[in-house]
């Protein structure tokens, strides 16, 4: 029998929405250059696989093009596919040892919570090419160790946004976040998007990791520690955003399984 992948939408109770990411259980660890041809294979946004150790699981992501220290919606995804095939029992937490540290998933109810290490930004002058990569004026510009952080105006400049990625491929830091306040009458308190073409990505239909820089920038600004944000891609997803100022963000979202192939090669 070959390895089983399981694809799965993250940040979503829908199919077709949120994102999408293959996951893989490994009996046994597998060379990395033959995770990242797997990877390859799959063409999401990210490929995780999991190995079970002691009290947990080794966890690793992949794009199409490289391996990446810290993955949210691939994560959720993992931790959807250890309850829903029965690798752990519903009351059981998740553990998984990664690059970024122990990182901590919760089954409760519908939402899965994942704990994740805070990604604080500060404010900078952004290159010149940023403007014109992004093609619409921002208020602030930011940055952290994943990405710019820009705050644009308004929701609509968010949403109607469409950069230059190969512009936005050359800065220094190939990866933004864009970020704004939504409308008095939405059921959110701010909207995003992100883009990712230095690794692969264009743009990141729901990003876990990105919210992590995002929880604090908007405590700073709105006073509050709970969150209902909208990562307003083409698929779009939800997550619910919790930080008090420490060192930890929880983030919960929902997923759901959409399609289980069997991969006949193995291993390398």
């Amino acid at each position: 029998m070959g390895q089983i992948i399981t694809q799965v939408d993250a940040f979503t109770n829908t199919p077709f929405a949120g994102n999408p990411a293959a996951v893989c259980v490994l009996p046994t660890p597998q060379h990395k250059r033959w995770m990242q041809n797997v990877a390859q294979e799959m063409n999401l946004s990210e490929t995780a696989f999991l190995v079970r150790q002691d009290d947990g699981f080794n966890l690793r992501w992949f794009t199409p093009t490289v391996e990446v220290p810290l993955c949210g919606h691939a994560t959720l995804a993992s931790a959807h596919v250890l309850w829903s095939e029965g690798h752990l029992s519903p009351d059981e937490v998740a553990r998984f040892y990664t690059k970024s540290g122990v990182l901590i998933a919760k089954l409760q109810g519908e939402w899965i919570e994942l704990d994740f290490p805070v990604n604080h930004s500060r404010v900078i002058i952004g290159p010149p090419e940023l403007k014109t990569a992004l093609g619409v004026p921002y208020r602030f510009v930011l940055q952290n160790s994943l990405s710019y952080l820009v705050e644009l105006k308004s929701e609509d400049l968010v949403r109607q946004m469409q950069p230059n990625f190969q512009l936005l491929k050359t800065l220094p830091l190939g990866k933004v976040i864009v970020t704004s306040l939504t409308s008095p009458d939405s059921d959110y308190d701010f909207v995003s998007r992100f883009f990712a073409p230095e690794v692969g990505i264009n743009e990141d239909p729901v990003t876990g990791s990105a919210h992590c820089c995002l929880a604090p920038f908007w405590r700073d600004r709105l006073h509050k520690n709970e969150f209902l944000a909208y990562q307003a891609s083409n698929r779009g997803g939800v997550v619910k955003v919790y930080y008090d100022g420490g060192d930890r963000v929880f983030l919960a979202g929902q997923a759901v399984t959409v399609l289980q192939g069997e991969l006949f090669t193995a291993s390398i």
